[in-house]
């Protein structure tokens, strides 16, 4: 069958690429959905209605897990099939039965492909999601009288580290130079890599520039699109988790690059296909990037700046945190850091701030209450 072409008929603010994504992800729930048992539907709409799609469509795929878990590890249901599992088996379900889906099962399991055997190993904070996507479930469930006992309750604990400062992977300022002096001038790129430089470093260079200036994460930048820049009025749209549409400042650099770009080194518009006349960012094929080839980008650069190979380059989410970092180190105040990139708490910035080095002598040293060394 061939397959099926998209229209969109859009009434939204949103670009139709954007609308495209997110309907590619619903269409994934829905899929997902079929799977699950249909005692769930009303906790289906309950997540539509509560939760990111991404978030929804997280939720669904641990719930289906354990429910496959269920049907292969326990003897609680004998159902073949995901969707054919009864209430009665789920009111058979203790939280000790998910205590040890959780920490036993799912800490470390295998997957049988059919010339590959997966180990698949969680940390802390996967099995941390996957006890939030079950809790969801289950006080549901008791909320609207399916369930006859709330067992959430009895879930254990799940400790996750406390994130540390000096854990954090990033570029430090002179790094960032490296970086940017490989993407303007091929340094540190390998004979073969030269050859695809020298047609899209104007690209690369952009993408670098609005990783680290405004700390985007990889989704925002690969949705962006020619329309998205209003440069007579200095900014440009882009599309936050839970589909906040905000508008970003464009200073100097990031302008001048982003048209340099598009003037000298993307494709006429009349050369590429309709529906991908308006992305930003373009493939040598006059396709828009993926986020897999924006993700190898990025690490080839940061590969070069970090003097390491290319598989141990930082993904796009290390530059966010750069961004971060930099900005605080240049003096910016952690609340208008926060506000730039999106954070839900305050506390996530504070751990960037945390890099300022010598800051407590800095200010010491700034703070004198003898005039003869108050300079």
């Amino acid at each position: 069958m061939s397959k099926q072409n998209i229209v969109v008929h859009n009434k939204s603010s949103k670009p139709d690429n954007v609308v495209q994504d997110e309907n590619q992800l619903i269409e994934s729930c829905l899929a997902i959905e079929a799977q699950l048992p249909p005692f769930m539907k009303d906790y289906f709409i309950f997540l539509k209605n509560s939760v990111s799609i991404r978030t929804r469509h997280a939720y669904l795929n641990d719930i289906l897990f354990f429910c496959k878990y269920l049907i292969s590890e326990t003897d609680i249901t004998c159902a073949k099939t995901t969707n054919s599992i009864t209430v009665e088996d789920f009111k058979k379900i203790k939280a000790r039965d998910v205590n040890r889906f959780i920490g036993d099962y799912c800490s470390r399991y295998v997957i049988e492909k059919p010339n590959a055997k997966i180990i698949m190993e969680n940390n802390n904070r996967a099995l941390a999601r996957k006890k939030s996507s079950l809790s969801s479930l289950f006080k549901f469930l008791y909320r609207d009288e399916i369930l006859d006992k709330n067992i959430t309750d009895g879930f254990n604990p799940i400790k996750l580290p406390k994130p540390q400062p000096d854990a954090i992977k990033k570029l430090e300022i002179d790094e960032v130079a490296i970086m940017l002096d490989a993407v303007e001038n091929g340094t540190g790129l390998s004979e073969r890599e030269k050859i695809y430089w020298k047609k899209t470093k104007l690209r690369d260079k952009a993408i670098l520039i609005l990783f680290t200036t405004y700390g985007l994460r990889l989704n925002e930048l690969y949705q962006l699109n020619i329309s998205s820049f209003n440069f007579n009025r200095g900014d440009f749209k882009i599309y936050r988790k839970r589909g906040k549409e905000v508008n970003m400042p464009l200073n100097k650099s990031v302008e001048k690059v982003i048209l340099d770009y598009i003037n000298k080194e993307r494709p006429k518009s009349e050369s590429i296909p309709p529906q991908h006349r308006d992305a930003l960012f373009l493939s040598l094929q006059k396709t828009r990037m993926t986020k897999r080839a924006i993700r190898e980008l990025v690490k080839k650069y940061t590969s070069i700046a970090l003097s390491t190979s290319r598989e141990n380059g930082y993904s796009p989410h290390k530059l966010r945190a750069t961004a971060a970092s930099s900005l605080i180190q240049y003096g910016f105040s952690i609340y208008d850091v926060q506000n730039l990139l999106d954070h839900d708490n305050v506390t996530t910035t504070q751990l960037y701030a945390a890099h300022k080095k010598n800051v407590k002598r800095e200010i010491i040293n700034q703070f004198e209450w003898l005039e003869e060394f108050d300079e």
